[in-house]
């Protein structure tokens, strides 16, 4: 009689399920960095901004002035001497010609460089590298902005009143009200170039001239003053989406408090608001470029 030897089938390996990684583990993360060195990298991009401004200083006030200073020319200078207008115009245009001159430094001097920076050169990359959070970043590029808007102003007023000669009720008796809408013109334009940088491809630069900076320009109470269009109501409450209105008049308030003009808390109110809303639709839109 013979045994019989039976064996048993080997037991299956157990079965080990793995749960996908959370996605947010994989994302990268930037550890807080200290305020001060947070200042200093914000600093060595200006100071680089700064620079390159120095070495092109006679470029980039030809790019920034040259039109305010044309129409200066033409409607200041020639016109008027030409009995075609009367001199009393000048009143109105010298603190539309500077508000054109500050919104164009502000929204060229951070439009520009981001389209080619997200463009062909991909130098954000570089910044983006930064020890700092990627708002920073815009930061930086809308304060050097402001810094470029101001320098481009300071040329182009002295440079205009000289062309135009005297200008009743001309006062730099509130300087510091003069520099407080200046400043807040300024931040307003460059936060507005941050949001058209981030949105505009390289290859649609020229709708950043053709349908933004031209109408803006003839329709924001640069060349007329806003009670002006008191003839035409629909045109006068029109305009007054357009930043450049409040910028026009802010200077016309503190340049020559003898025009008619808009109230400056309205302008500064104004200001203050649209300056809120490109803060925060450009800063969406730069992050959506930058993390993509």
């Amino acid at each position: 009689m013979t045994a019989r030897l039976t064996t048993s089938p080997p037991a299956a390996p157990p079965v080990t399920t793995v749960s996908p990684p959370d996605s947010s583990a994989l994302r990268p993360t930037r550890a807080a960095v200290p305020l001060p060195r947070a200042r200093g990298v914000v600093w060595a991009f200006l100071l680089r901004d700064m620079t390159v401004v120095r070495r092109e200083l006679a470029f980039f006030l030809m790019r920034t002035a040259m039109q305010p200073l044309m129409v200066t020319i033409v409607f200041g200078y020639l016109l008027p001497r030409m009995r075609f207008m009367n001199s009393s115009y000048t009143t109105a245009l010298l603190p539309g010609v500077l508000a054109v001159s500050l919104a164009l430094a502000a929204v060229q001097s951070v439009a520009l460089p981001m389209v080619a920076d997200f463009g062909y050169t991909r130098e954000i990359e570089d910044r983006l590298l930064a020890p700092v959070p990627n708002w920073m970043v815009a930061l930086a590029k809308v304060i050097s902005g402001v810094l470029q808007a101001l320098i481009a102003a300071s040329f182009v007023l002295p440079l205009a009143r000289l062309i135009m000669g005297p200008i009743p009720g001309l006062s730099l008796e509130h300087i510091g009200s003069v520099f407080l809408v200046t400043l807040f013109g300024a931040t307003a334009f460059s936060v507005m170039g941050l949001y058209l940088g981030s949105v505009i491809e390289g290859t649609q630069i020229g709708l950043l001239f053709g349908i933004v900076v031209a109408p803006m320009i003839m329709f924001g109470c640069a060349y007329y003053p806003w009670r002006g269009l008191d003839a035409v109501p629909a045109m006068k409450y029109a305009v007054l989406v357009n930043p450049l209105t409040y910028i026009a008049e802010g200077l016309r308030a503190v340049l020559i408090p003898g025009q008619p003009h808009m109230p400056l808390g309205i302008v500064l109110a104004a200001l203050a608001l649209i300056t809120g809303l490109f803060w925060r639709l450009g800063l969406r839109s730069f992050m959506k470029r930058a993390l993509g």
